[in-house]
């Protein structure tokens, strides 16, 4: 494992990862472990969503594999980024509203579309964290 591929990417890159990680981790303790309504969810999930947020308009700056840009540089891999910004709206909609079954089905797909799914894809061969985690 070696961090040199990331330090050499773009900032975008960069970005992207280094608000992505500990969104995955907040989000993880959000989800399974925390008390809902407390707090402390709350203002986890603030941070949470503003992570989430800055992860998705990162990666829409991200360009990596121009096999797969369809559309001025946009591929499939960028929707994930339009649907965690739509989630995070529907998030804060639902916990501002107390509107719990949009809350949760938001941030869930934020969690399951934004972080899991689009996650899965940095793990491919070809893509920096692959390098990062595997080798390159």
């Amino acid at each position: 494992m070696s961090l040199a591929p990331l330090l050499a990417a773009p900032f975008a890159v960069q970005l992207h990862v280094f608000t992505v990680v500990p969104a995955f981790f907040l989000g993880t303790w959000l989800i399974f472990f925390s008390r809902k309504g407390a707090p402390r969810h709350r203002a986890i999930g603030y941070v949470y969503l503003v992570l989430m947020t800055v992860t998705a308009i990162a990666a829409l700056f991200i360009h990596q594999i121009p096999a797969i840009d369809i559309v001025f540089g946009f591929g499939p891999i960028h929707i994930f980024s339009l649907v965690t910004l739509f989630g995070v709206v529907g998030a804060l909609r639902g916990a501002k509203t107390h509107n719990i079954k949009m809350h949760r089905g938001s941030m869930l797909g934020v969690y399951i579309g934004g972080i899991l799914i689009a996650g899965t894809f940095a793990f491919l061969p070809g893509r920096i964290i692959h390098a990062v985690v595997f080798g390159g």
